[in-house]
């Protein structure tokens, strides 16, 4: 046995609880960080080879696991912007210089570009609704931009589709005559036929109203004359161009916009429609409608009918789903998705390299990135009005810094120890 070992032993001692005192300070630093995790020292012994009548001592050495993978305590806060997220997944932030990396600290605020910033600086990304619904990319960050909620003024969305669906009377009387049909254009339209209105918007956000015709036009049977199938012609007219001067619209000022066909079984079931687009020639729009709800069966009139679009309106709120879906609400009472906020998950979040700023980076220990949105794959919701708390257990810590302060002078002592017994040698030679 070497007394210089014995110190050594001491020394290695005394530096792996000073690791230890090291992670304890870092985790009651950060119990009020939000989103941090605890990181904890776990040692293992160094054995040097000895032989059976001289024991060589060997040390201690350490190393620090985290505990990203355990959720912290969700708490309630009164501003929507702050986001915790309940269950497994990180939110995708960018740091300064353009660098993706992942984050549990959902402490976000507006800054002055109208993006959303959190608590170290990093701001939040997220897929747009430009293009229409977004899709994940789930083995990469492209494609993310960054999460800005800045609506001021007003906005306004044109049409470009609108649906009606409900019921045609099969029992209908089928018009044969077509200088009376809604299409003509004429004065004299034929009774035989039903009147729907709806509004959709121009680019300006401005109303359009359109005038909808419903006519039976035909019935096609079989040899023995059961009916194999009937048609209608949907025409549709601008509201603006109706007559003013007697009883009915007609003859409106313009021609249709829209001159459908709609044809159905002998179960009364739709089974195409022709030439449905509306095409207006005073918005320069096409709006794509919709018939495909529509039956004909032995009941009365009805029908029910929407187009996208937006007048112009102010801004009310800005509000985050669960799922992740910014949306901001207008004073007219329509809504409007503007992104999609996606989660991030690694095979093994406890071995993610940690960073400044409490975000982490994927390495080759904990996995690639693999990307999705809230509530799917395995991955949690958002809660938006709540922060997830530091996980670190206060008591714990105190426990584990009298614990490290005890071994610690514990190896002091062994290495006086071994000083006072070097000195004693040194001393035989006097």
């Amino acid at each position: 046995m070497s007394i210089f070992g014995s110190m050594k032993t001491a020394v290695s001692g005394m530096s792996a609880q000073a690791n230890r005192l090291s992670t304890v300070s870092d985790n009651i630093a950060n119990a009020n960080t939000t989103g941090y995790k605890a990181v904890s020292t776990s040692f293992s012994s160094l054995v040097l080879p000895s032989s059976s009548g001289n024991y060589n001592s060997g040390g201690v050495q350490t190393s620090v696991r985290q505990a990203i993978s355990q959720q912290g305590d969700i708490s309630y806060t009164t501003s929507d912007y702050d986001l915790a997220i309940s269950g497994d997944g990180f939110f995708i932030v960018e740091s300064a210089d353009g660098t993706p990396v992942l984050t549990r600290a959902g402490d976000f605020s507006v800054d002055s570009d109208g993006n959303l910033v959190n608590g170290a600086g990093f701001t939040l990304m997220g897929y747009s609704y430009d293009s229409g619904v977004p899709a994940v990319v789930v083995n990469g960050f492209d494609g993310l931009v960054p999460v800005n909620v800045s609506q001021s003024g007003l906005s306004a969305v044109a049409s470009s589709s609108a649906y009606f669906s409900g019921n045609l009377n099969s029992e209908a009387t089928v018009v044969t005559d077509t200088t009376t049909l809604p299409s003509a254009n004429t004065a004299s339209v034929t009774d035989d036929t039903q009147k729907m209105s709806l509004v959709a918007y121009d680019s300006l956000g401005g109303t359009v109203q359109y005038d909808y015709y419903f006519t039976k036009t035909g019935v096609t049977t079989d040899a023995g004359g059961a009916v194999t199938g009937s048609t209608w012609e949907v025409a549709v007219y601008r509201n603006a161009d109706a007559s003013t001067g007697s009883t009915t619209s007609f003859p409106y000022s313009s021609d249709a916009v829209s001159v459908a066909t709609l044809s159905f079984d002998a179960d009364g079931q739709l089974t195409s429609a022709t030439d449905t687009d509306i095409v207006d020639p005073v918005t320069a729009k096409t709006i794509t409608m919709d018939y495909s709800d529509f039956t004909q069966l032995a009941s009365d009139f009805s029908a029910t009918g929407s187009a996208d679009g937006q007048a112009a309106s102010a801004v009310n709120s800005v509000s985050i789903g669960a799922d992740g879906v910014v949306s901001v609400s207008y004073a007219n009472g329509a809504t409007k998705a503007l992104y999609q906020i996606p989660l991030a998950t690694v095979a093994s979040p406890d071995n993610l390299t940690l960073l400044s700023g409490n975000v982490y980076s994927a390495n080759g220990l904990s996995g690639v990135t693999v990307t999705g949105f809230p509530q799917t794959n395995g991955l949690g919701s958002i809660q938006s009005g709540a922060l997830e708390s530091s996980n670190v257990d206060l008591a714990g810590e105190l426990t584990e810094m009298i614990e490290a302060q005890r071994s610690y002078t514990a190896n002091s002592k062994v290495f006086q120890t071994g000083s006072d017994i070097m000195d004693v040698l040194v001393n035989l030679k006097r």
